[in-house]
């Protein structure tokens, strides 16, 4: 079963003045409307509503809407001319069809003053990203887990009693994961003896790391892989993404991909944790470390990705400066060729990994975002056949709104409820 919610949002009626790179304010007021909350899906017509609004004396203008590709390819350009008396307003349609399924970039102006740039989605369901993955993909990552398997964990918890209180205790965890690398997190647990569900919380590239909330009635551990979060002051790998581009067995993502699934042995091993019920969730990086552990460990009952980070190389490198820029240097610095360079990220690229995810799948994607575009997210979640669902957020770029956490943590109860 497959499930899609587009969802509106509250300020779908503010006033659109003028943008930051462009100072010069149109004459008129505009306001985008958002139809069908900007993502369309055939037979209906991708539709750009926008009312037109006049405060000044009567004045005409050229209400333009250029349309292209995530990729920057020009598609079409619209306009219509526009007069209007003293107080009154309009509504101006571009009604159009788009080539393809995926997410187009829209440039509304008048004249040579900018109105409004947003994206919108067309079939995200239909995108098709083919794999690139090795014939060895699946024996690359066995072994991976069998080292990891050889390592003895050396599990160390130290309680934090300034963050502890009468119904739930914080600790502090180590652990040995691939290579003998120590990785730590927090770990917060009931006081009242029991058998709970756990969310493993997975981290952002480069996040600080934070205190599991107390959700009542889960065990929670939030962990930092190897180089980041509680390791960062001691990080050895530099920019992790460009860390030992060159050599599959050696780059950053292969240990970092082998900690989160320690992090689900940690968890499982705990006395307090009901192995049947253990969830993972986390945004950009953590939804990548989910989707990977997800597809490479099959004791997640279900998973909650917002905004994955990984996937789909090729393609994201053409929609985005970041990680691409850093990643492309060090290609140059070590004389890689484009294929070289791929093939070496086609074994960490979620788009050809998803396709062995067993377990459910809620995803939630920021319609606007320029860091893991839209595009990207769809590459791998397209790939997965297990129940999934997704929610797109207009308005949102590299975030989530506050409301998802509620969201994620109603699938996973509703996945618990599945099971009984």
């Amino acid at each position: 079963m497959k499930k899609h919610v587009t969802l509106l949002s509250l300020f779908v009626f503010s006033w659109v003045l003028s943008a930051q790179e462009n100072p010069a304010k149109p004459d008129l007021k505009y306001r985008v409307e958002q139809v069908a909350g900007w993502v369309f899906y055939s037979p209906a017509r991708p539709v750009v509503q926008v009312v037109v609004a006049n405060q000044k004396e009567a004045m005409s203008a050229v209400l333009q809407l250029d349309v292209a590709t995530d990729t920057y390819c020009p598609i079409a350009t619209f306009s219509q001319k526009i007069a209007l008396q003293k107080g009154d307003s309009t509504v101006v349609d571009f009604s159009f069809t788009l080539p393809n399924p995926g997410f187009y970039r829209c440039t509304l102006s008048e004249g040579d003053k900018l109105v409004r740039k947003f994206n919108i989605g067309y079939e995200p369901e239909a995108i098709v990203s083919l794999p690139d993955n090795q014939p060895d993909l699946k024996p690359f990552w066995e072994k991976a887990k069998a080292e990891l398997a050889s390592v003895a964990p050396e599990y160390h918890l130290t309680q934090i009693p300034d963050s502890s209180n009468k119904t739930r205790r914080l600790y502090q965890v180590t652990m040995k994961s691939l290579g003998g690398v120590e990785i730590s997190g927090y770990y917060s647990v009931p006081v009242r003896k029991g058998s709970y569900p756990a969310v493993i919380s997975y981290m952002g590239y480069g996040s600080k790391p934070w205190i599991p909330g107390g959700t009542p009635g889960f065990v929670e551990f939030v962990l930092s892989t190897r180089g980041q979060g509680l390791q960062e002051s001691s990080n050895s790998y530099g920019d992790w993404i460009a860390y030992r581009l060159d050599d599959k067995d050696n780059y950053y993502y292969r240990g970092a991909f082998m900690d989160v699934i320690r992090a689900i042995d940690f968890v499982s091993s705990r006395p307090e944790v009901n192995p049947a019920y253990i969830f993972a969730e986390g945004g950009s990086q953590g939804g990548a470390f989910s989707l990977s552990a997800a597809a490479l460990d099959q004791r997640l009952c279900a998973i909650a990705p917002a905004i994955p980070f990984l996937s789909d190389y090729p393609d994201f490198f053409k929609i985005v400066h970041w990680p691409a820029d850093p990643v492309l240097m060090k290609q140059k610095e070590l004389g890689m060729s484009d294929a070289d360079l791929y093939k070496v990220l086609s074994y960490f690229d979620i788009k050809n990994l998803a396709g062995w995810i067993k377990c459910p799948v809620i995803m939630a994607v920021g319609l606007q975002d320029e860091v893991c575009p839209p595009h990207t997210n769809f590459s791998g979640y397209n790939r997965i056949s297990a129940n999934k669902e997704y929610y797109i957020y207009p308005l949102n770029g590299h975030n989530t709104p506050d409301n998802w956490w509620k969201t994620r943590m109603e699938f996973f109860e509703k996945q618990m409820k599945r099971k009984e």
